[in-house]
């Protein structure tokens, strides 16, 4: 089976994204996933995980920022012509495979920047944003990068006894969450099982945890959740106390899952928002603004999204 190839692919590779690998899916999904594979004399050229949250539907996890294709390594001379086209036909290798389903959506990573074969087969594609920090082992170059706004949350929350803490339980945040979307008049529709299960996957591993900012009261201002692989960093959910807020507690609980992060990676990633003060503040901590693909094909059937809307708010109570 194309998904038990994909967990022994994912043992071996460790350049899969963290979003793609099987652990990760195992929790976001909650086992409603599979994956395709391109297999050629005993190797895998490609894969494809993919979410299925109702038959003959592809659609995008909570709290995962980009699926997609994953290319297995090209010979290092290969000319960037010929790279293109054996990447192209795995495309459409893949995208015949898809005709099966009645809708696909997902984001794809970064490092795709060719999706004109899913063009060619009738596919739509709108550009998103993600802020991405390098360099994580500079940490003066990082400060001196952030917007003076920021370097002034960091003084102002550490000038109020303002001290981060690992560990924070994911109820806390899960409540923290909830008072922010209260705040910007927004209503959640992630899950908080699917956010639980994420937390513990990610703590079982070693490769994530939840950073609090508590004042000398034990009071939580803010938290967030971050995990890790060796390419890259990603912060998955936070927020903070809206009767807080003015301390700049936010901003130095990022500042120290940043340099956490850096003991594992030397890449950070906000995973961007299209909510314009959502937007400001990671831009402000001097990340890059990196563009990324949703790619998308048809339209789940009336009654799917409605199962589907059903099943996702069962989870979110």
């Amino acid at each position: 089976m194309s998904k038990d190839l994909y967990r022994e692919l994912c043992a071996r590779e460790d350049s899969i994204p963290l979003f793609s690998r099987d652990w990760w899916l195992d929790a976001a999904c909650g086992g409603e996933w599979d994956a395709l594979t391109l297999e050629k004399n005993g190797r895998i050229h490609a894969a494809m995980p993919l979410y299925v949250p109702r038959r003959r539907i592809v659609a995008m996890p909570q709290y995962t920022q980009t699926m997609g294709l994953w290319f297995a390594a090209g010979a290092d001379d290969a000319k960037y012509s010929s790279l293109l086209e054996h990447r192209q036909a795995i495309c459409r290798h893949f995208t015949a495979q898809l005709k099966g389903y009645r809708s696909f959506f997902q984001n794809f990573s970064a490092d795709f920047t060719d999706w004109l074969p899913f063009y060619w087969e009738g596919y739509s594609q709108t550009t998103r944003y993600t802020y991405v920090l390098n360099g994580l082992q500079d940490s003066a170059r990082l400060l001196a990068d952030m917007s003076r706004q920021t370097r002034r949350n960091l003084k102002k929350a550490e000038s109020r006894s303002v001290t981060v803490r690992r560990g924070v339980a994911a109820d806390d945040l899960i409540e923290i969450q909830s008072l922010t979307f209260r705040r910007q008049r927004r209503r959640n529709t992630q899950s908080a099982t699917v956010l639980r299960r994420l937390v513990d996957a990610a703590r079982g591993r070693g490769q994530g945890d939840i950073f609090g900012g508590y004042d000398a009261d034990g009071r939580l201002h803010a938290a967030a959740f971050v995990v890790w692989q060796r390419s890259s960093a990603y912060y998955i959910a936070g927020g903070g106390d809206p009767a807080l807020r003015s301390s700049g507690a936010h901003s130095l609980v990022m500042w120290e899952a940043i340099r956490h992060a850096a003991q594992h990676t030397d890449a950070f990633d906000f995973e961007g928002s299209m909510i314009p003060g959502v937007e400001r503040f990671f831009r402000e901590f001097g990340a890059v603004q990196t563009p990324y693909f949703a790619i998308s094909r048809g339209r789940p059937r009336l009654v799917d999204r409605i199962c589907m809307k059903l099943k996702k708010y069962r989870q979110i109570l």
